[in-house]
């Protein structure tokens, strides 16, 4: 249902889990090479945490529940490839310990490199 989704993405935009607050914060307002990226959007009948829909690319912070539904996920990315968007997942504790390679990931993937600084 399309508006459940919808209203269950506003809900989880107001109260995000910790590691997509602090993915959040690598990635809003442009701070990214100056990609804007969205967060919590329903593309068909899922909610991702993060899109750049210029760039077609969608982030995912993969917590503990994510390995049990490695199924689920490879069905959904497959689904979401399909669509014409490319999906980078990233676990908590990427997340936590190695920013920096998170950012260089997502920087990689659209053929750009990190700054220096």
């Amino acid at each position: 249902d399309d508006e459940w989704l919808k209203a269950r993405a506003k809900s989880m935009r107001h109260e995000p889990v910790l590691y997509e607050r602090r993915l959040w914060r690598l990635l809003r307002d442009r701070r990214l090479a100056g990609m804007k990226f969205r967060r919590q959007m329903v593309i068909g009948r899922y909610i991702v945490d993060f899109i750049c829909l210029r760039h077609r690319l969608i982030i995912e912070a993969d917590g503990p529940s994510h390995e049990a539904r490695a199924a689920h996920d490879a069905e959904r990315d497959a689904w979401l490839a399909q669509q014409g968007f490319r999906v980078l997942r990233f676990s908590n504790a990427q997340i936590e310990s190695r920013s920096w390679e998170v950012i260089a990931s997502i920087l990689a993937s659209m053929g750009r490199e990190p700054t220096q600084g």
